[in-house]
């Protein structure tokens, strides 16, 4: 069984190493396959063996070997997150060999949603930006999941609730007050959720992102960190919320104020 952690935690670590190819090239409109990675600051191109995942960070002592320039701490951190992530979703309890189809297919769904979620959170935190790219390819997991666990009505209301409901909002402020309240991600992002989790579920989505968004935006005001003026990344409230949905449905039902079963 130990044997069995150690390549799935080693599968996450490759994973999140890909991602952060993904975090940093996806917002620049960069290719994700190529050139190899290099450093932004010389323009050396990494080694294979300069680029092992967390191993290489350590043995060069968080610095590229060519200038001794700092190399970002988000990098090994992505790359444990994402191995954090694959043996904590892996149905371990069947064994490496007695995994029945619909348990790996799950698996990967589930392990994808974390990855993609992962990236936007940083993305968004970085660039206020949630790519399309990563919405398209979080539509392409959910939608066969969804269409082959729940009932049409199910995922196919709940996709248009969750694009609808925000975008009509976006268009009501856009044509009032002049003033964009959403970015296409955001709305894109809901639009999947809806298709996940079901109307009502989407619908708990919503109003708990924008409840965590206001808290902490008037907080950041109150602090004088930010003024009312000042763009307010959304994704993240969006992420965090779905997550606890996804992964921890009853801590979301624990502290949802919302009535919505």
């Amino acid at each position: 069984m130990a044997a069995i952690y150690f390549l799935v935690f080693i599968f996450g670590l490759l994973i999140g190493s890909f991602l952060n190819v993904v975090i940093y090239r996806l917002p620049k409109n960069l290719s994700v396959v190529r050139p190899r990675s290099s450093c932004p600051t010389c323009g050396h191109q990494v080694a294979w063996y300069q680029n092992l995942p967390v191993i290489s960070y350590t043995v060069l002592r968080g610095k590229c070997a060519s200038c001794d320039q700092k190399i970002g701490i988000q990098y090994p951190l992505v790359e444990m997150l994402v191995g954090l992530f694959a043996v904590l979703l892996f149905p371990f309890e069947k064994g490496l060999l007695g995994i029945e189809h619909l348990d790996l297919f799950k698996f990967i769904v589930e392990f994808s949603i974390a990855c993609v979620f992962l990236a936007h959170f940083i993305i968004d935190i970085k660039h206020q930006l949630l790519p399309d790219k990563l919405n398209l390819y979080l539509l392409a997991v959910v939608t066969p999941f969804a269409a082959l666990s729940y009932p049409p009505h199910y995922w196919v209301l709940g996709g248009v609730v969750g694009f609808m409901g925000p975008y009509l909002v976006t268009l009501f402020f856009l044509k009032v007050r002049g003033v964009v309240g959403l970015g296409g991600g955001d709305i894109k992002l809901f639009g999947i959720l809806g298709i996940l989790l079901g109307p009502i579920g989407v619908i708990n989505t919503i109003f708990m992102s924008s409840l965590a968004g206001s808290i902490i935006g008037l907080g950041l005001i109150a602090s004088k960190r930010m003024n009312k003026n000042t763009a307010l990344a959304f994704g993240p409230y969006i992420l965090v919320v779905a997550t606890l949905q996804i992964f921890f449905p009853d801590l979301f039902d624990m502290i949802n104020p919302f009535v919505f079963n």
